[in-house]
């Protein structure tokens, strides 16, 4: 049974009690804020008991569950469910008054407020204490409770005690011309123990302590998921408690901090169930141990958790690893800074600790990791469904004899975008390198390959930035010197294009920024300086344009496939020949009246839009003219087959029904998804889930990045629309994440605890906001086609704007112009609005 009754401190401390805080709750964390906050309340109880002495002020709640040995006589023991915070710092809030009293006023004040708040006087040991805190704060409280200060220094106890200390330091100070008496200590004191008021709700012996545990967490009081976890499992050890925390748990919580200890959990469950998300650990691991039978097999799963502790400590702290291959490997995933690796990397480290592989197996399954992150970044691909198979290789070479070479073959097979050495040769002679992924990630490579050199003296890298030798801004001179090397009929601007952002062109340097526009014979003189090998390459040119920019592409190729292996010989030449040929298939059967973009052909074949362009460019395809830039603009680079056509591919998509805009974009309506495409030739392909291409985030320079590209790519007033959109929607209880890949739209998202991720538009700002009609179709509560079609209707209020029915098999767009009248953006916010209501209102009834 469950009660709960108003009490005062003098109540609850007065009589042979103990309050025990359980080993699984956090340790003592309350700080100068909520020192202070309470310190107030005290002061100002206290002045309000001047004028009416039975005045009280309420300051929270204290749940208690009772011990089942408790008798009629001795020390009553009550457990703390919540609200040890509070009572610990009340505590020491008296043995604070305690000590200033004694020195101040005499020592009979001292054993006064021991023996009546602090202390079970007749007891010894830990029932002593009438609050004992959890193991890892008891030396601390102990030692201000006993006077031995040395024993708690430089704890938050410590500084607890002593902040109210010198609080009623202050208190002695006379009182300034006009204002009232300073408070007094005996004052201070009864508004602690008699002015301030808890709500004591205790639970009788056949109430679970655990379960109202999880209600109040359940109601705002919220503790993490690991927290959830450990009293969990120290709820199932009655008797054992002492010695599991003591010989493990503490040893685990010592070695990872609240936030790992969490990813670590969550990586256990991985290993079974990919899909389980980081904020169901609680969840999934209580259904995963709900049968166990007895305290040994409970301690097992918290020594199990240790082994793996110690494992991700390795992970974490490469520098830990005995072996110089492992350390070498983990390092370098250590540097990537992903955590998409970890659930496979646990699972290779357990499998060694369990003696299945040795540190060689281990090095060369992490080489195949590591060499998968690296091609598939290469070639323009990083962030598509990475995650999704990263979890999926976890499961697939469980109980396979050899995991390396059962990891290789995963990431070999299928549509997992393991680029091979002609794919790595062709991203590297043209994918804009500078522009794909992360930063970060671009300069690894560089350095990694920098490495691979095995210069005797090595350099610095950490402060090298990725330098352009071919500058990003063109010079009078720069253009002079480009210009002696093209053929005739080679355009500078188109190859400066081409070549300005592949990986031939770009080098690490730690020379001024200044010199990035100078010519090539100044900066040639610069790196010839560098102790970087690549630089040292460099500056043996003596010009630089397209043929050495080429040459050195080719260099660099090379030395990448010698590095990193790539996929199996056998899975690479399959997936690429069916790739081109399905590519080739799509065009051709793409209908007049429609367009597609090279970048939902990348999705087709699981390739990257670059490559797709190179192919078609080299490749007589009919229909190749449908295919557009992803705004619906035709390439600049686009040719026809025959060298006689001249004319405008604009003109011809018009004549066969492709709208456009007056700016010259083809309407987003009559754009086929990769899925169409599918479907046209019929062929069956599992395409990426369109959730794992987002790889969205909140990282501020992600955010900068759009609004850059936004002003770059749209007039002022436009972008401003935009941005007042993604505005409004954050207003609104939305949340707005920024893809880290090369598209870089805004992700407009529903913020949800359980269900998966759900958002209507991305806002490209290239071209556009892009409605996913498509997707949403197959993501509830939106697979009822009444509901998407209200969508539509609303969206159809937006001045100038007109979905048809047909557009809820596609992702139509609105254009940024569309957006720039107030009535506009008001009635996009509408529609967004609801969304937002209508998913919540689906979350909530399930």
């Amino acid at each position: 049974m469950v009660t709960a009754r108003e009490v005062t401190l003098q109540e609850l401390l007065g009589g042979s009690y103990q309050y025990t805080v359980p080993l699984y709750q956090r340790t003592y964390s309350w700080g100068r804020p909520q020192w202070q906050r309470l310190w107030e309340d005290v002061v100002d109880v206290a002045d309000h008991r001047r004028d009416n002495p039975s005045a009280t002020h309420f300051i929270g709640s204290l749940v208690l569950a009772g011990f089942r040995d408790n008798g009629p006589g001795g020390v009553q023991r009550w457990l703390v469910v919540d609200g040890q915070q509070r009572l610990t710092t009340l505590t020491l809030l008296l043995a604070a008054v305690r000590d200033h009293r004694a020195e101040h006023e005499g020592p009979m004040h001292a054993d006064r407020v021991n023996e009546k708040y602090l202390v079970n006087k007749w007891e010894d040991g830990d029932l002593r204490y009438k609050v004992l805190p959890t193991q890892a704060d008891r030396g601390a409280y102990r030692g201000r409770i006993e006077h031995a200060p040395d024993a708690a220094e430089g704890s938050r106890i410590s500084e607890a005690h002593q902040f109210f200390l010198t609080k009623l330091l202050g208190l002695s100070h006379p009182p300034a011309d006009g204002e009232e008496e300073p408070l007094t200590l005996a004052e201070v004191e009864s508004a602690v123990v008699a002015g301030l008021s808890i709500v004591s709700v205790t639970t009788g012996e056949n109430d679970n302590a655990h379960r109202i545990f999880e209600s109040l967490n359940n109601t705002g009081l919220k503790l993490t998921q690991g927290d959830l976890l450990r009293n969990y499992l120290f709820m199932q050890l009655p008797t054992r408690a002492d010695e599991v925390y003591t010989t493990l748990w503490l040893p685990l919580q010592n070695l990872l901090s609240n936030e790992e200890l969490e990813t670590l959990f969550w990586l256990d469950l991985v290993q079974q169930d990919p899909k389980v998300r980081q904020t169901e650990i609680y969840a999934g691991q209580q259904r995963r141990m709900r049968d166990l039978q007895d305290e040994s097999q409970v301690r097992a799963e918290v020594e199990r958790f240790l082994a793996l502790g110690r494992l991700y400590d390795v992970m974490l702290r490469p520098e830990k690893e005995r072996d110089d291959a492992v350390r070498f490997r983990l390092a370098r995933l250590r540097a990537w800074r992903t955590t998409t690796t970890f659930p496979i990397t646990l699972h290779l480290m357990e499998r060694r600790s369990l003696g299945d592989i040795d540190s060689d197996e281990l090095a060369r399954a992490l080489l195949y990791l590591e060499s998968y992150l690296v091609r598939r970044l290469v070639f323009g691909r990083y962030s598509d469904g990475l995650n999704t198979t990263l979890l999926a290789a976890t499961a697939d070479i469980q109980g396979q004899d050899d995991p390396a070479d059962a990891l290789h073959r995963f990431l070999s097979s299928g549509r997992k975008h393991f680029a091979s050495d002609d794919q790595v040769r062709q991203a590297v002679m043209t994918a804009p390198f500078y522009t794909t992924g992360r930063a970060a990630h671009r300069k690894l490579i560089l350095r990694w390959i920098e490495e691979s050199y095995g210069s005797k003296e090595p350099v610095d890298l950490d402060s090298a930035t990725i330098e352009h030798v071919m500058p990003q801004t063109l010079t009078e001179e720069w253009e002079r010197a480009l210009a002696d090397q093209l053929e005739a009929h080679q355009d500078l601007r188109e190859v400066h294009t081409e070549l300005l952002h592949t990986l031939g062109n770009l080098t690490l340097t730690g020379y001024n920024s200044e010199l990035s526009n100078g010519p090539f014979a100044v900066k040639r003189a610069e790196l010839a300086k560098s102790g970087i090998r690549m630089n040292q390459e460099i500056s043996a040119e003596p010009v630089w344009g397209p043929a050495q920019i080429r040459a050195r592409a080719e260099r660099l190729a090379d030395r990448i496939v010698g590095i990193w292996p790539g996929p199996s010989a056998e899975a690479a030449s399959g997936v690429a020949h069916t790739a081109w040929q399905t590519l080739s298939d799509a065009v051709a059967a793409i209908p007049a009246g429609s367009w597609t973009s090279y970048g939902e052909l990348a999705r087709l074949i699981g390739s990257h839009p670059v490559p797709v362009g190179t192919y078609l460019a080299r490749t007589a395809l009919p229909h190749a003219h449908r295919v557009l830039q992803a705004g619906g603009t035709v390439s600049p680079s686009f040719r026809w087959p025959d060298a006689h056509r001249t004319d405008d591919p604009h003109d011809v998509l018009a004549a066969e029904g492709v709208r456009f805009s007056e700016d010259g974009r083809a309407d987003g309506g009559q754009r086929l998804l990769a899925e169409q495409l599918a479907e046209l030739i019929d062929v069956d392909i599992d395409l990426t889930d369109p959730r794992s291409l987002a790889a969205p985030g909140n990282d501020p320079a992600l955010r900068d990045r759009w609004v850059d590209r936004l002003h770059d790519h749209n007039d002022p007033e436009s972008a401003r629309a935009m941005i007042e959109v993604q505005r409004g929607w954050v207003e609104r209880g939305g949340r707005a994440e920024f893809a880290d890949n090369a598209a870089g739209g805004c992700f407009l998202v529903v913020p949800r605890t359980s269900a998966r991720a759900i958002w209507p538009v991305i806002m490209y700002p290239t071209y556009g906001v892009e409605v996913v009609f498509y997707h949403l179709a197959k993501w509830p509560p939106f697979t009822d086609e009444a509901l998407l079609d209200e969508f539509r209707g609303r969206l159809n209020l937006i001045p100038g704007l007109e979905f048809g029915p047909e557009s809820l098999r596609r992702r139509p767009s609105i254009t940024p112009q569309t957006l720039r009248p107030a009535a506009a953006q008001e009635a996009f916010l509408d529609a967004l609005g609801w969304f937002l209501h209508t998913v919540q209102e689906d979350d909530r009834s399930a």
